[in-house]
Order: C-alpha cells, then sequence, then structure tokens
C-alpha cells in the first residue's frame, strides 16, 4: 500500500473496535441447535473465475469490481477487509489550460533546426519554449478505504477467495470454530451499474454471527461524519498539483442495512452488533460535469443515489446487477480446452504457465479483458485510463491517466472484437471534448485550423505537450483516437453516428492540411516537429520530420475521413483537398537490413535502444491494414524483419501488441510464445492484473484482442478464418465475435482444422463478405438477419 499504510489502517480499526463497546458472542449452549451450512460455491470454472485460497497480501492481489463509474480492489480478508475505493471523475486539480504562450513563436525556429538535421538544439529550444506549462499532468486519485474489521474469528480454515467473471461478483468464504457449531462466514462484494453503488454483504449460517466496525479512511483532504444511525458520509476536496489548484469537491457516501442484532454510528466508524446478516451500500461523486464545469454537488448525488439502491432488497440489487451485467458480458463464449493445470488457483497457475500446458488460462485472460473493460467503461462514464478505473495511490504512475500513444488505443482494441461496442461511448464523448480544447491548442499554439492533442490528456482534457520534448511533442495522439471513430462506425454502419462523429474527423484532418510540411529536396508532406514514440534514433534525440507512423496514422485519418464525407454526401472540395495531400505523404521505406524503416532515414540499426518497447512504425500491419501479407508481401516481410530486430521481451503492453503483430502475419505458434511470456508471473500479477511493471492495464486488452485476431481476422470486407491458430489449441471454439459491415461469427475447429462457421448479418441491408480459409476464398452474400453455415467439403470451404 501506498496511500494508507496497513499500520495505519490496523490502528484506526483496533481504535473503533476498543471503542465500540461489542459484546461478547453469546456463550454456546447445549440447547443450541447445529446450523446447516450453507449451499456449497459453484465450482471454480476454469475459464470463468479467478480464485484463490488465502487472502490478499498485496493490491495486485485483490480483485477488482466496477461499473464504469465507480470501482473497488476486495482483499478478501479475515478479520479485516479492506475494499479501496475510486471514482473515474476523481483527479487532481481543476480545469486549467496548458498551451505555453512562446509556443508559437519558436515552433518556426525548431522546424528548421530539426530540418536542418540539428536535432538536439531543436530539442533544447523546444523545452524551452514549446512544452506545456505546467509540464505534468494532472493524476487519477484513490477516494480512500471502506475498512471493515470482525471479532472473535478463531480456528480459520477451508477459506476460498474468488472473482466470478459472469456475474461480476467476490466472494470470500471460510469456516470459523468447530464441530456442529462451526460457522461459515460468507462476503459478497459487487459494483452494480444499474444502482450505481457499491455492494458488500456480510452473512453467516449462524443467527448472531455478523460483529463488525467499519469506516471509511482516506488520504485527502476530507472530513468523516455519521448520518444518521447507519450511515456515514465523507466529504471534502480533492488535491492540487504542478501548480494547479485543487479544487474539485468529492463525497462518498456508506450506509448498512442489518437483519437482527443492532447497528449504531458514530463520528469514526459504523458497528454492526450479532447482526444476523448485513448489507453495506457505498456510493460515491465528484463535483465534476465536464472538463470545464465542476459546479455538481457529490452530496447531493450520492444521497438521492443511495435512497434509490436503499428501496432495493438485496436479492434485486443483485439480480440487477448480475442481469445487466450478463446482457454484455454473455455476448461472447470461447473454449481452448482445458488440461489438469487448470485446477490449480489463479496465482499458481500464472506461475507455473510458461512451464505448463493451460489453454484455459488464455481463455481465462480473454474473458478477463472483457470484464475490465464492461467494469471500467461504461456510457456515461470516463475511457478507461491507464490503470481502468483502479488506483490506490495518489501519485501513480504516469498520473494513471490517458497516455494516447498507445496505451488510451490498446484499451479499445478489443471492443467491437468482442461486442462491445457500448464501452466505446466514453472514448467518443473523450474525443468530442478533445475536439475542442484541441482546436484551441491548434489555434494558439500552432496557428492551424481543426484540433489535435499530444500523447496524453487528463480528465481536464488538455493536450499541451507535456513530460518533455523526447515523449510529448508529438501532434498524432488525436488523430490516432480517431481511427476508433472510423473503426465503430465500420463494425455497426451506423449513419447516424457516423454523421455525430464527421465533424470530429473533418477537425482532426483539417489541422494537418494547415500544418503539414514541404521536406526540403521532395514534394513530400511531412509533420514537423514530431518522433517516433517514444524511441531514441541515433542522433542524440527523439525529434524528427515525418517518422513512419506519422505517415501511417494520416494515410488512415484522410482516408477514413473522404469515406466518412463520400458516405455522408459532404464536402467534395475538401475531399479532393485530403486526397491530394495524401498523396504527398512518403511512403513506407525498407532499409539496408531489410527492415521497415521507422524513420524516413534508415537509422534503425543504430538506434541506441534496438529492443525498444514500442513497435510504432509497424501501425500499418497492427491496428491498421495497410501493410498485409497478401496485399504489400515486401513491405510486410519489412515490417517482419523489424519485429524481428525487436524481439520478444517487452513491457505487459508491448508483449501485448507484439503478440498482435504475430497473428496479423499467421505465426500463431510465435504468436501463442508471446501470449504464454504476457501470462508469466514477469507479466501477470497474481490478479491477473498486466504488469508493465507497475501495473497498466493495457496489456490485458492487447491480451483479449490478441486471442480474437490469432482465430479470426475482419479486414474491409473480407474475414478470415483460423490465420493464426496455434497448434496448442488444437480443439475449440470463439462464439459471437464481430466482424466488419455488421456480420457476427461463431467459429469451431476441430484438430487444427475448421469444423463450422456461422456467419450472420445483424443489419437491415443485404452485406456481402469474402470468407478466407487459408487459400480458399468464398464470397457470400448474406441477407438482412439472415445467415450462412459454412464448413469444410473436400478440404475446401463451402456453405454447409
Amino acid at each position: 500500500m501506498s496511500t494508507l499504510s496497513r499500520r495505519h489502517i490496523l490502528m484506526a480499526g483496533t481504535a473503533a473496535l476498543m471503542t465500540a463497546g461489542l459484546n461478547a458472542h453469546p456463550a454456546q449452549t447445549a440447547d443450541d441447535a447445529p446450523t446447516p451450512p450453507p449451499p456449497p460455491l459453484p465450482a471454480a470454472e476454469p475459464t470463468q473465475t479467478l480464485w484463490y485460497t488465502q487472502p490478499a497480501a498485496q493490491w495486485v492481489e485483490a480483485l477488482p469490481v466496477g461499473n464504469g463509474r465507480l470501482g473497488a480492489m476486495a482483499f478478501g480478508g479475515i478479520s479485516m477487509e479492506r475494499l479501496q475505493l475510486n471514482e473515474d471523475t476523481f483527479y487532481a486539480g481543476a480545469p486549467y489550460t496548458d498551451i505555453n504562450p512562446d509556443a508559437k513563436a519558436a515552433l518556426p525556429e525548431v522546424r528548421d533546426l530539426i530540418f536542418q538535421g540539428r536535432y538536439t538544439d531543436a530539442e533544447a529550444l523546444a523545452a524551452t519554449k514549446v512544452m506545456a506549462k505546467p509540464l505534468k499532468q494532472m493524476p487519477y486519485q484513490p477516494l480512500g478505504d471502506a475498512v471493515l474489521l470482525f471479532q472473535s474469528l478463531d480456528t480459520v480454515r477451508d477459506y476460498h477467495r474468488r472473482l466470478d467473471l459472469d456475474t461480476a461478483t467476490a466472494t470470500t468464504r471460510f469456516t470459523t470454530g468447530g464441530g456442529a457449531w462451526a460457522s461459515v462466514h460468507t462476503r459478497e462484494v459487487f459494483a452494480s451499474a444499474p444502482d450505481r453503488v457499491i455492494v458488500a454483504r456480510l452473512s453467516s449460517n449462524r443467527k448472531a454471527m455478523v460483529s463488525a466496525t467499519l469506516s471509511l479512511l482516506t488520504p485527502q483532504n476530507a472530513t468523516l461524519v455519521a448520518d444518521g444511525p447507519d450511515s456515514l458520509l465523507l466529504t471534502g476536496v480533492g488535491p492540487g498539483r504542478f501548480g494547479i489548484e485543487g479544487r474539485l469537491t468529492f463525497a462518498v457516501r456508506l450506509k448498512v442495512i442489518a437483519s437482527g442484532g443492532a447497528v449504531r454510528a458514530g463520528s469514526d466508524g459504523i458497528v454492526i452488533d450479532h447482526a444476523d446478516e448485513a448489507v453495506v451500500l457505498i456510493t460515491a461523486a465528484t463535483g465534476y460535469r465536464r472538463y470545464d464545469d465542476i459546479g455538481a454537488d457529490p452530496a447531493a448525488l450520492t444521497a438521492d443515489t443511495l435512497a434509490r439502491a436503499v428501496a432495493k432488497p438485496y436479492a434485486r440489487l443483485l439480480a440487477d446487477h448480475v442481469a445487466e451485467h450478463q446482457h454484455l458480458y454473455r455476448r461472447v463464449t470461447i473454449d481452448l480446452g482445458v488440461t489438469p493445470a487448470a485446477a490449480l488457483p489463479t496465482d499458481e497457475r500464472i506461475r507455473a504457465n510458461p512451464a505448463k500446458d493451460d489453454p484455459a488460462l488464455a481463455a481465462l485472460y480473454f474473458n478477463y479483458g472483457r470484464y475490465l473493460l464492461i467494469s471500467s467503461s461504461r456510457p456515461g462514464c470516463q475511457p478507461a485510463n491507464l490503470q481502468g478505473i483502479w488506483n490506490e495511490q495518489v501519485d501513480p504512475p504516469w498520473e494513471s491517466k490517458w497516455t494516447i500513444n498507445i496505451n488510451t488505443e490498446m484499451n479499445y482494441w478489443p471492443a467491437e472484437l468482442v461486442d462491445l461496442g457500448e464501452c466505446v461511448q466514453p472514448l467518443t464523448a473523450m474525443l468530442k471534448d478533445l475536439s475542442q480544447t484541441g482546436a484551441r491548442a491548434a489555434r494558439d499554439m500552432y496557428g492551424a485550423g481543426g484540433w489535435m492533442a499530444h500523447h496524453n490528456t487528463d480528465v481536464w482534457r488538455v493536450v499541451g505537450p507535456p513530460d518533455g520534448p523526447k515523449w510529448g511533442l508529438w501532434p498524432m495522439g488525436g488523430a490516432w483516437l480517431c481511427r476508433h471513430l472510423w473503426d465503430h462506425y465500420d463494425y455497426g454502419r451506423d449513419k447516424a453516428y457516423l454523421a455525430e462523429v464527421y465533424p470530429i474527423l473533418k477537425g482532426a484532418t483539417q489541422f494537418f492540411l494547415d500544418t503539414l510540411m514541404v521536406l526540403p529536396g521532395s514534394d513530400w508532406l511531412v509533420t514537423n516537429p514530431s518522433l517516433s514514440p517514444e524511441n531514441e534514433h541515433p542522433m542524440g534525440t527523439t525529434l524528427c520530420a515525418g517518422p513512419a507512423m506519422d505517415r501511417q496514422i494520416l494515410r488512415d485519418l484522410f482516408a477514413d475521413t473522404i469515406k466518412a464525407a463520400e458516405i455522408l454526401g459532404r464536402d467534395a472540395g475538401f475531399r479532393a483537398k485530403v486526397k491530394a495531400a495524401r498523396d504527398r505523404l512518403p511512403p513506407d521505406r525498407i532499409g539496408s537490413s531489410g527492415q521497415l524503416q521507422e524513420w524516413l532515414e534508415d537509422w534503425d540499426m543504430r538506434a541506441p535502444e534496438i529492443h525498444h518497447r514500442h513497435v510504432s512504425h509497424l501501425y500499418a500491419v497492427y491496428p491498421s491494414d495497410q501493410i498485409t501479407r497478401r496485399g504489400t508481401p515486401e513491405l510486410m516481410a519489412a515490417a517482419l524483419r523489424s519485429l524481428e530486430i525487436r524481439g520478444d521481451n517487452a513491457t505487459g503492453w508491448g508483449m501485448g501488441w507484439r503478440l498482435n503483430l504475430w497473428a496479423r502475419f499467421a505465426d500463431g505458434d510465435h504468436a501463442h510464445t508471446i501470449l504464454t511470456l504476457l501470462l508469466g508471473p514477469e507479466r501477470t500479477y497474481p490478479n491477473l492484473f498486466d504488469a508493465h511493471p507497475p501495473f497498466q492495464i493495457d496489456g490485458n486488452f492487447g491480451g483479449t484482442a490478441g486471442v480474437v485476431e490469432m482465430l479470426v481476422q475482419s479486414i474491409g470486407d473480407g474475414i478470415e478464418l483460423l490465420p493464426a491458430l496455434p497448434r496448442a489449441w488444437p480443439t475449440g471454439h470463439l462464439n459471437g465475435v464481430r466482424v466488419r459491415g455488421q456480420g457476427r461469427l461463431d467459429l469451431a475447429w476441430r484438430d487444427g482444422t475448421l469444423d463450422q462457421a456461422t456467419l450472420r448479418n445483424s443489419g437491415k441491408e443485404v452485406r456481402r463478405w469474402q470468407v478466407r480459409l487459408g487459400e480458399t476464398v468464398l464470397a457470400l452474400t448474406v441477407p438482412a438477419g439472415g445467415e450462412r453455415r459454412l464448413a469444410l467439403k473436400n478440404g475446401e470451404l463451402n456453405l454447409a
């Protein structure tokens, strides 16, 4: 723990117990009737359940629950349970801007220095005159902890802790005492999206066995008071950072509803005395309305939310939560096979994975990624940040915000594939905000129209270049995010959505029409200043003009903007300008070692970090589809050479990107090797969180997307079945995934080859796809609402 030490929690809890005046449990007598144990927990399904035989000793062993707005980490303690709490808008600071007033005047000289090859001089000038003020952005904040301390729990045995992905419920169960009067204690925790609360139920198979003190502890500037006989209210103001005053108010409410026994609230917590059962409801809010408005009343918001939740009995809260979660979660199923390794607890499976065959662990990781996206990115909420929604530190790594030179994008790679298009809504909403703040940056920093964003943003939607020139002076963050707008349209083909986001695409494109520069000695248009994230070239810095990734992102942005305008019947003259600019972008180039060049110059083999975690110049292979095995074989071979040079070992998210690339290269066994490394103890924590290290959630989402890419790839109107099926998964199925053009696919294989597939058209128009298996291609026309079944006949793909 970094925000609250275990010693502080225990001291606070012990003091509460000493002052609470808890009575001892009634002594057992010979007349006490034995109580039957509760029904056993369902068997731990190896692809749906994380489970453990001991409580979490550290944060990366705790189990996450979330409803998009609220997140909690449940530790599953015995005498003390800790629920570490987050709310998705709770960031340090308050509305601010970060554009350096000197940047606009200094940029022409920075550009000239780069074109002259004086790269380090350009960096020095940019560091002084161009970078954001303040240089750092605001960190995501923890609310604190709900701490529960329990009385007289001795001789504990049969401990079990689990997270059921299908019901989105964390459960802890153990037995105390002995003989016929043994007590089985059960604690369940979930985060309800319908009711906007975190719910914890404390129960036992024997009456009057729930006795505890509860309190709210926080590292923030806050006040805790009793709010009635069974409730607590924590209110405060978030911190300032980097010269920005903290002005964001927040409130946390906790209420206990007990059956039997007594409940009383004091200034330091709530006492539950000999209850049969207790239900704890927690909700939280901040004053945040949008990036420039913090005028909401969190105390009133939480009071209204809690009043609505209290009106429901526990069974209804649970049923509504599970039904809403399963509406999203059960759309997709997967089976990659099961081996004896799947019977181990989850932490042991992770430790054993590099040496044991455990295909069900890959399926569990795939399902966990879907669970995490559902839990951290809901309509009306903030997008999943660097840690999704879960963070315990007041100064988290990289501020736990949105890094938009790979990490935020990777968070959403699986969304369309696994039929979680609703989860993209927060990202769309953030892009609408960025198109406003980014328009001011385009005007005041670059003297350009349209809008732009650099490589990071926070809840206040600042877009200036942060951290330092080597990382921040990259103008492509907004442009890359725009690819997700097109993908959301392309999978769903909703013209109303396309019309809604077209101004964002057009504005992002306009910025580059205004800022691209002619490369001296050529007719090419390039970005300047820029960099290839976050890789230093051999000239002593990252700053350069026109790196490969920029050109590749712009080819997508320009093409998507043109297609969107054509579909909507708009802006013929603008489309012509965009096409002319796209035609003048430098082509991808092959270097002297046969590699795809990362920069315009053939610098790759002299770069200081030849095994760099980023593989930015391979964007054209994945997540884009500009370079493909059959369409551009020479460039594909060069990209493969670049990936071989980079090597397999990387950060967690770096392995997630490599996994998807090896799938695009149709090398299933190598992709499986990467996935095995990703799922080993160096890159996956005991609770299956991705280890950068430290924790970043992007690797989880990259892994989920990579499993799909190994089994089905959807590019344009083409669908490729089993393009990178590894020998380790000879038989299995993947049902319910989406393909571009309003398609859904069920896929089954046996003994390493296709068994059957069903392609459904969920749209209202006839759709046509080209379906490929190996070298066999089948043209399919699927009526609106209809389906086509496929199977092998005489070794070739045909209608079943």
